[in-house]
């Protein structure tokens, strides 16, 4: 199944775009998604240790699985002052 996931903040500037596309198998979870990401977008490796991941609004744990046509969004952490 093709995820399309938003990228957030440091995400998006890694990546160098604010949407992609990853091809995982139906069932997956969301630490599946987490591997998948590292393989196909090694700079967020270090990043996605420490961000969220959001699953149809909702933040998800690594053991929610993914269903067909989900919104997902990369949500590194906030830093400020």
């Amino acid at each position: 199944m093709k995820v399309v996931i938003r990228l957030f903040a440091r995400a998006r500037d890694l990546v160098g775009e604010g949407v992609i596309e990853i091809e995982l198998p139906a069932g997956a979870t969301i630490e599946d998604l987490r591997r998948q990401l590292e393989t196909e977008h090694p700079t967020l490796k270090p990043l996605l240790e420490k961000s969220a991941l959001a699953l149809n609004d909702e933040f998800a744990d690594d053991s929610s699985r993914i269903p067909l046509e989900a919104e997902i969004a990369l949500l590194p952490p906030v830093s400020g002052g």
